[in-house]
């Protein structure tokens, strides 16, 4: 049983930063993609970052490009997600992926219990 723990989200001014974790259980860590996804009130989950096991490639939305960094550390068996520069549309709670599938940015089932960010104007 695969259990993802998320952390690190909280209330932002527009601008501002935000890292989340994800922390995973589990073995063969390294051997899954990991993603980052999130959900606005009153809109569908959507697609944010994904990175791939090694973390040599990541894939970003293009609505976060150049803002956000995904990262992970297999010896800790932890993905995070670096926030700069947010803007108040990116309010959401966000959700940690295990085993996203990268060629077309789909999840997997495995979901963390998701972590509300808000960024205030």
């Amino acid at each position: 049983q695969v259990q993802l723990v998320e952390s690190g989200g909280g209330l932002v001014q527009a601008g501002g930063s935000l890292r989340l974790s994800c922390r995973a259980s589990g073995r063969l860590f390294s051997s899954y993609a990991m993603g980052w996804f999130r959900q606005a009130p009153g809109k569908e989950r959507e697609f944010v970052a994904a990175i791939n096991g090694s973390g040599g490639r990541t894939y970003y939305a293009d609505s976060v490009k150049g803002r956000f960094t995904i990262s992970r550390d297999n010896f800790k068996n932890t993905v995070y997600l670096q926030m700069d520069s947010l803007k108040p549309e990116d309010t959401a709670v966000y959700y940690c992926n295990r085993g996203p599938t990268i060629a077309t940015m789909q999840p997997s089932i495995y979901w963390g219990q998701g972590t509300q960010v808000t960024v205030s104007s």
